[in-house]
């Protein structure tokens, strides 16, 4: 699988000189908690004076957990964005954030199954960016998309594809 780096967000430009203060650990469980707060609420955390009050904002709302229950190695995987096998539909989300769509599939053998398609645009220096919408950057040298299949909430299958379908 090409290692999927992935880039800052357009909330985090909007907010470029509040991140700058935080620790490198900091923006990296922020990074992967964010996709479970909403922007008002991004926004109010991002307003926290101290590391500690943020960490506590993030303990009291049950988000910390969902990402320091990870040993250290995968923590650092869900950060530089490589998914594997065996993960849970949330670390996939921490990842790469929300898919550009979700597809039920029927006729499997699990309870619910699904299917998350991400689409990612390569630019000049060789990172690969999740696309988001109907966003679509000009000046991507290459494309290609990962469907990622999640059976009862644990992905069995990661398919990448060298386009767009």
């Amino acid at each position: 699988m090409r290692r999927t780096t992935l880039l800052i967000s357009l909330l985090f430009v909007l907010t470029a000189g509040k991140l700058g203060r935080l620790s490198d650990a900091e923006l990296d469980h922020w990074r992967a908690l964010r996709i479970f707060v909403e922007d008002r609420d991004q926004r109010a955390w991002l307003k926290l004076k101290t590391e500690e009050d943020r960490n506590a904002w993030l303990r009291e709302r049950g988000l910390w957990d969902r990402f320091y229950k990870f040993d250290e190695e995968t923590r650092d995987e869900i950060v530089a964005g490589d998914i594997e096998r065996g993960w849970s539909r949330d670390q996939v989300y921490m990842a790469w954030g929300h898919p550009f769509e979700k597809l039920r599939l029927t006729g499997r053998e699990a309870g619910r199954s699904e299917t998350l398609v991400y689409r990612f645009e390569v630019d000049k220096k060789g990172y690969a960016t999740p696309l988001v919408g109907a966003h679509l950057n000009h000046k991507a040298v290459d494309r290609y998309q990962v469907e990622v299949i999640v059976d009862d909430n644990v992905i069995s299958e990661i398919i990448e594809k060298d386009d767009w379908e």
